[in-house]
């Protein structure tokens, strides 16, 4: 009997994506190192650098948003810069501003810590709208624009940024525009108890003062660069095309929704399927590639009715109940 394709599951990818995989698991293993559990989140977030997306994460206060963002940061060989919202930053503290050169008698640009590969912001939502809408144009464009001057981010640019629940005192909600221009929205919820137990032996074994030098880096920002554009070869059939479109287009003619999805959320679907999939070792998405990822690109991109969300109805709920609504492509 011939048994060479017994295993449905074996095929020959038309990428090579070894080193994309070995790269992923290395990041993996050297968070591990530091972080216990959160597998979903690192995971996203691993997406949205391959997938060149900047991601929002939400989640109460000692959940480990920050110092996550920060380990994977430095698993990159790239520049990386953290900054502190508050309520008293202004736009020229991130953007930087144009300084009066006596020897020269002219104005010169000097560049605010916004001008790195990576850009962790703490807190984003403890800074007022106007601060929050100086991002607006180097999250979407990749460049900034000062007096008239146009002046490009390096390349690879990612913004990870953390922000409290809204509920909480003395937070700004993001604008709707603003949401738009993240990626994913990325919940970290409490570890579980036996998660936290782990958390607390490894801490009370750890004898080095500093935890992040445990971590070295992986990736370069050549070989980033690299694997965003591997992720542009993956396959996508029509039907999976139309799979996306359907989804993101259920959003804005639901009843129980105030404000749908836009078309930038259905590329987002697309570039992060692609590079789920090409973690995952396929040159070619499926159905549950978008179902993974759909949830947290399209819950904060979306509004409910006020009655609905009074009724206890969440975006992540609605979503949920939407993928389900729409017939799988087989």
């Amino acid at each position: 009997m011939d048994t060479t394709n017994e295993n449905p599951l074996e095929f020959n990818s038309r990428i090579d994506l070894n080193k994309l995989q070995n790269a992923v698991a290395k990041i993996k293993e050297e968070l591990g190192k530091i972080i216990i559990g959160q597998e979903e989140f690192i995971e996203l977030l691993i997406v949205s650098i391959l997938a060149d997306g900047h991601s929002l994460i939400e989640g109460v206060p000692g959940v480990a948003k920050t110092i996550t963002a920060k380990l994977l940061a430095k698993t990159m060989d790239v520049d990386f810069n953290r900054i502190q919202f508050t309520p008293d930053l202004m736009p020229s503290d991130i953007l930087g501003t144009s300084i009066f050169n006596v020897k020269t008698s002219e104005f010169e640009f000097k560049k605010g810590p916004l001008f790195s590969n990576i850009v962790l912001i703490d807190e984003i939502n403890r800074a007022p709208a106007k601060t929050q809408a100086a991002l607006f144009e180097a999250m979407a464009e990749r460049q900034i624009t000062i007096d008239g001057t146009e002046y490009n981010m390096a390349p690879p640019f990612l913004v990870f940024a953390t922000q409290n629940p809204v509920e909480q005192e003395g937070t700004y909600r993001l604008p709707e525009a603003q949401l738009d221009r993240f990626l994913f929205k990325i919940k970290v919820a409490y570890p579980s108890l036996e998660e936290e137990v782990a958390i607390l032996e490894r801490k009370h074994q750890q004898k080095v003062r500093n935890e992040e030098d445990l971590v070295s880096a992986i990736l370069t920002a050549k070989e980033i660069k690299e694997y965003q554009e591997t992720i542009k070869d993956v396959i996508v059939e029509d039907n999976l095309l139309r799979y996306i479109a359907a989804i993101v287009n259920a959003t804005r003619t639901n009843a129980n929704l105030y404000l749908g999805a836009s078309p930038r959320a259905s590329i987002a679907i697309l570039e992060a399927a692609k590079a789920t999939a090409a973690m995952n070792g396929r040159d070619f998405i499926t159905p549950e590639d978008i179902k993974k990822i759909a949830n947290p690109i399209l819950a904060h991109r979306i509004i409910l009715t006020p009655e609905r969300e009074m009724e206890g109805l969440t975006p992540e709920k609605m979503i949920n109940q939407l993928i389900e609504s729409i017939e799988i492509p087989r």
